[in-house]
């Protein structure tokens, strides 16, 4: 059985090993509520898995079985230190579309790592094959009573950080953080509300909150990898229909958004998993005015080779970089006087391409494609009436 005996035994055993991560108040996020950030994404192996994950493994009978795991990269980490603390060998089965960047990380802490084509439910299939077929221990990355207690010490660490809080946002891909969570605090100040938070296009355990019975989605759709699971936990659906207080989804541009807002602001790098609970915040996704609002940010092991397109499509979907097409005649001095509108308003065009009239358009006519830096989306819309009523066409 779950307990808090076992959370609090599981926090224990974890103070030499998981970093006591900060508890951060948020610089300008939002001005609707007192706004704090859980910063696991500063944990060791940059993610709440380790918790889980060693204290399962601590509490494992010790003998030479192989400790074997499936993880899109953060359980798999997780497992790879503590197997490599507790001088376990860990076979770890991981999905194809893991960053090389958690794929190589596992590698480097001494886990022997197999790629499994598809998504973590794929590897979750290899990685019980291989259990099987071997004799190794498997730990489950979330519907495991013992890795629930462990990542049930971070509500621990939240309510000694923030004693007067009464709203937490929790990511939720699998569900063990969420449950984990929600019912540790639920023994301890019941009164707090837990909110679990998935990508709109892996929203199995909203799905199954909702139905309150066992999803497997048929496909998951997200960048925010460590989410992106087609059947949650069968404990950990319990745990949170029993505990939580309700289950939220934000898009993947709402998530980009975040993460751009906390890489600007706070100086936080999280994951699009990480992001979740910030962008359902930025997004008003809940009416928390006045509220003590804690987000916890998972984890920060995003790919640099996709960070670049997360900031730029977190630039696009908040307003701060814009295209337009402009349908206009083909004449000398149009150029100068669109890119006078936009300088007037306080913006920097960036990029121009000049495309003449196709098929349908007028003979003498032309299409006009600028890019442009702009502060928000309330100054896009500034430009764009100007433009307008200059008498030019935004076809876009």
């Amino acid at each position: 059985m779950l307990t808090l005996d076992k959370v609090y035994r599981a926090h224990h055993l974890l103070k030499n090993v998981a970093r006591y991560t900060d508890m951060i108040e948020s610089n300008g996020l939002t001005d609707d509520c007192d706004f704090r950030l859980k910063a696991e994404n500063l944990q060791l192996t940059g993610s709440f898995k380790l918790r889980g994950a060693f204290f399962k493994i601590a509490s494992l009978p010790k003998d030479d079985r192989e400790i074997i795991a499936c993880s899109a990269g953060n359980h798999s980490q997780g497992v790879s230190l503590a197997s490599g603390k507790l001088n376990r060998k860990a076979v770890i089965f991981m999905p194809s579309i893991a960053p090389i960047s958690k794929v190589e990380a596992t590698r480097k802490l001494g886990a022997e790592v197999h790629l499994v084509d598809g998504v973590y439910d794929d590897a979750y299939l290899a990685a019980d094959a291989y259990c099987k077929k071997t004799g190794g221990i498997f730990v489950h990355p979330f519907d495991d009573e013992d890795v629930i207690a462990g990542q049930g010490t971070i509500a621990l660490e939240i309510l000694e950080q923030f004693q007067d809080v009464d709203t937490i946002l929790v990511p939720v891909g699998g569900g063990g953080l969420c449950s984990g969570v929600a019912f540790t605090l639920k023994q301890l100040k019941p009164e707090v509300k837990v909110y679990g938070v998935q990508a709109d296009g892996a929203s199995g355990m909203c799905r199954a909150f909702t139905e309150k019975q066992h999803v497997t989605l048929e496909r998951v759709s997200t960048f925010a990898d460590g989410i992106a699971v087609k059947t949650p936990g069968e404990l950990t659906r319990d745990l949170c229909c029993q505990y939580v207080d309700g289950m939220l989804t934000v898009s993947d541009d709402e998530i980009a958004s975040a993460i751009l807002a906390l890489m600007e602001k706070q100086k936080l790098i999280a994951e699009g998993a990480g992001a979740a609970g910030v962008a359902a915040v930025l997004a008003k996704k809940l009416d928390l005015a006045g509220k003590k609002v804690c987000a916890v940010v998972s984890g920060g092991n995003i790919d640099v080779n996709i960070l670049s397109r997360v900031i730029n499509r977190g630039l696009l979907s908040s307003g701060r970089v814009a295209e337009l097409k402009i349908a206009m005649l083909d004449k000398p001095g149009q150029l100068r006087e669109v890119s006078a509108i936009i300088a007037d308003c306080g913006a920097n065009v960036i990029q121009v391409r000049h495309d003449p009239g196709g098929e349908h358009a007028d003979i003498i006519g032309c299409f006009l494609h600028i890019k442009m830096e702009t502060r928000n989306r309330e100054q896009l819309m500034q430009i764009r009436q100007a433009i307008s009523n200059a008498g030019y066409q935004i076809l876009n």
